[in-house]
């Protein structure tokens, strides 16, 4: 009974010691005497805390309410949401709230079909707290032809615009709302819709928008739409769970994720923009939160706020924020994770790998080490001088095939790199697009090395800028040629099949408004990009300059020409037409001569010549200058150039920037525009610079953007027509004049004739048929 009953009592010991040992580690993250866990949520860390005494500053206090069951974690005393968990290494907190901002009316003052809502997320100004950059959308469910824009919240601010989406219901009848679902886990726009949100604040506000004024909003065949701000990926979840079950998805009742960045002694920026005293990582800031001793500070700003956040050093694992937080993580535990396969002794903050005591060779590779020779014993002293030279000689003859086998290795292991690059960077791709002309595909592929001596290693003085698709540098080849090198932002597969896009697009282009390519190099992760470098920076720098001065009348008009040529030329002078997707004035270079160059071409399309209605594809370019109807419809045609081009127009005329300009009345720049020149107003947004030097073909230029950045496709001229038509104003003097006074004579006598008019359209030109009575006579009747 006795030897019975003393194993029992060491294995009871032996469990106890466990849940004291775990009790202490789970209360390692937190302050003593304090709550750790409620729910869902099993460790809450400092600077977080439940109770008075136990967070770092107001902002951090959770509440754990009990009255549920399970019970929920709130922020705060006020319980809009409730905690799911939080990151110390990300600085992020995913949060939750159920419902969404209810449309109870889009009727605004006078029964304009417009309304405004906020969504004011945490409250106040937010305290630690705002939208982690990039990681939530919004999204509108059970929507019928509404536009929504979410703009800044935060008081001073100004008016910007955030996000936007407009959720469509075409051909909907009363089964609409059994009908209607989703399209592989995403909104596509017809009942619902989504957009990223990229900059992150802590409230917003919404604006409303009815584009279909003649049916109330309580009649529309989904109801009331339902406006929401979650965590991207969140909705596509809740589509995976109902099984493929009909939108709407019950939301109403449902809790919404939303991920939250936060840091400490967080505040409003100062008036220039800057970071206050009391929001750095310097003095007293920084101690003051970060106990560990082998913590670091580091600074985090975003758009409205600064503060700081504190992070465990390399080699230690924990919370920074309390003393002794931060613990030596042991990389012996997992020694082949860190690269050492033999002996590891672990160290504070880092490890020292070696060989085994009796063995040699290569530690930082699996079966690398081997076991040394031992030399046999001798009574001789002759044979044992002996061997010790021809054991002193054996070592360095071993070091000596050591060195030249580790170099060998290393050649090899970087020509396998080399190869396993070129084809992660769809070397067999580019090979197949250019497959017809060899002399191509020979001069294209450009060593590492040699780019690396042009740009001294990369090194960022030779930076000349980046976008959307990557950093560019300036460099000298070895034929003292000046080159760009273009380093794309590789992350997927799509943008490296955009990489090799634009390689293959260029290399067939040979037009003196359109950027030159000199060639590629693929012996790298990162993919480069070898072009003409073009010095005198971008049509968006010389337009965009502070004093009221700008380009000339004459120089933006020639621009605008040699523009028109090159988009011309990649819709209707090449073999396989491309569209170029995302024409803007920083897509523009200017050599020294002000001459233009149209480049960036990582999001252009080939068309096939048998799909010249166009091509559904993923919506790409920039707001402000998409065509609106590619952006609904994702149908990309010759079209959407035309209407991009008409916004640089619109651009060269007002010295007003696309994508952040908005009139009191709320209108963008191109929707201003239109509404000015239909009202007879268009000096109010003119450049005066251009009122002095322009003249009549200031309005020459203004109408024939306006036929441009028409909603409807049809009446969109093409980029052929457009350059004869700039070409005409450009020449407009003498018998030039009196020439187009003639063909409109010639329009107004066929007038008449209603099947001559598409044919009259062809032959004299798109833009005289608009200014031509014959044309007014129709938009009159």
């Amino acid at each position: 009974m006795r030897s019975t009953a003393a194993p029992l009592i060491s294995l009871a010991v032996l469990l106890l010691l466990l849940s004291l040992q775990y009790a202490v580690a789970a209360s390692s993250t937190g302050l003593p005497n304090c709550s750790s866990s409620c729910g869902d949520v099993s460790s809450v860390p400092y600077p977080f805390g439940i109770g008075a005494g136990c967070y770092h500053s107001p902002g951090f206090n959770l509440t754990c309410d009990r009255s549920r069951d399970p019970p929920r974690l709130l922020i705060g005393d006020d319980g809009a949401f409730h905690v799911v968990n939080i990151s110390l290494a990300n600085a992020t907190v995913r949060a939750a709230r159920i419902g969404g901002i209810n449309i109870t009316s889009l009727d605004g003052p006078g029964g304009a079909a417009d309304g405004r809502a906020a969504w004011r997320g945490l409250g106040g100004d937010g305290g630690p707290y705002a939208l982690s950059d990039g990681s939530n959308e919004l999204v509108i469910v059970r929507g019928c032809d509404v536009l929504a824009q979410l703009t800044s919240g935060e008081s001073g601010s100004g008016n910007v615009t955030i996000s936007g989406c407009a959720s469509f219901c075409p051909g909907l009848g009363s089964a609409g709302r059994e009908t209607l679902s989703l399209s592989d886990g995403r909104c596509t726009g017809v009942g619902c819709c989504q957009m990223p949100i990229s900059i992150g604040r802590s409230s917003y506000d919404v604006q409303y928008r009815r584009l279909d004024v003649s049916r109330p909003p309580e009649h529309a065949p989904l109801g009331l739409p339902l406006v929401l701000i979650a965590e991207q990926g969140w909705l596509q979840q809740e589509a995976a769970s109902t099984r493929g079950a009909a939108l709407p998805v019950n939301l109403d009742e449902t809790p919404v994720p939303v991920l939250l960045s936060w840091s400490i002694g967080s505040t409003p920026l100062g008036q220039d923009g800057g970071p206050l005293d009391n929001s750095t990582c310097s003095g007293n800031a920084a101690r003051s939160a970060c106990k560990s001793r082998h913590s670091s500070c580091r600074d985090v700003v975003t758009a409205v706020r600064s503060g700081y956040v504190c992070d465990c050093q390399q080699g230690y694992h924990g919370n920074p924020y309390l003393a002794d937080g931060c613990q030596d993580v042991n990389e012996c535990e997992r020694r082949e994770d860190y690269g050492c396969f033999g002996e590891c002794i672990n160290q504070p903050g880092t490890f020292l790998c070696r060989s085994p005591p009796g063995t040699q060779g290569n530690h930082t590779q699996r079966l690398g080490c081997a076991v040394s020779p031992l030399p046999r014993a001798s009574s001789s002293t002759g044979l044992s001088v002996g061997i010790g030279v021809s054991s002193g000689v054996s070592l360095i003859l071993m070091a000596i095939l050591i060195v030249l086998l580790t170099r060998k290795h290393k050649h090899r292991k970087a020509k396998k790199l080399r190869e396993r690059f070129f084809q992660q960077n769809r070397g067999q791709l580019l090979q197949q697009l250019v497959a017809q002309r060899a002399d191509i595909a020979e001069r294209m592929i450009i060593p590492l090395e040699e780019l690396e001596k042009a740009t001294n290693n990369f090194d960022k003085a030779r930076e000349l800028g980046g976008g959307g698709h990557g950093t560019v540098y300036k460099g000298i080849l070895s034929d003292l040629h000046v080159v760009a090198i273009k380093r794309s932002k590789i992350a997927v597969k799509r943008e490296i099949d955009e990489f090799i896009n634009e390689v293959a697009i260029l290399s067939q282009i040979n037009h003196r408004n359109v950027v030159k390519l000199f060639g590629c190099c693929l012996e790298t992760e990162v993919p480069l990009l070898v072009y003409e470098f073009i010095p005198n920076g971008t049509l968006y720098d010389h337009l965009h300059v502070t004093g009221p001065i700008s380009l000339s009348w004459h120089d933006r008009l020639r621009i605008t020409i040699e523009m028109a040529r090159a988009i011309a030329y990649l819709h209707s002078a090449v073999s396989v037409p491309i569209i170029h997707r995302d024409i803007k004035s920083t897509n523009v270079l200017l050599d020294d001569t002000l001459t233009s160059k149209v480049a960036d071409f990582g999001a252009s399309r080939h068309i096939p010549v048998d799909r010249s209605a166009g091509i559904t594809t993923k919506v790409q370019g920039t707001i402000g200058c998409m065509d609106p109807t590619y952006y609904y419809t994702r149908r990309l045609t010759e079209k959407s150039d035309v209407y991009s081009f008409g916004v640089i127009l619109v651009e060269l005329l007002t010295r007003k920037k696309p994508f952040s300009y908005m009139s009191s009345e709320d209108e963008g720049l191109v929707a201003h525009f239109a509404t000015l020149l239909v009202k007879g107003s268009l000096t109010d947004i003119l450049d005066p610079q251009l009122i002095e030097e322009g003249g009549k073909e200031i309005e020459e230029v203004a109408a024939l953007a306006a036929t441009c950045i028409t909603l409807t496709e049809e009446d969109r001229p093409t980029m052929r027509q457009v350059e004869m038509a700039l070409e005409s104003i450009q020449a407009s003097k003498g018998h030039v004049t009196a020439f187009r006074n003639l063909r409109i004579l010639v329009l107004d006598r066929i007038c008449q004739r209603p099947k001559e008019q598409e044919r009259s359209k062809r032959l004299l030109g798109y833009i005289v048929w608009r200014k031509s009575s014959c044309y007014l006579q129709g938009t009159l009747r």
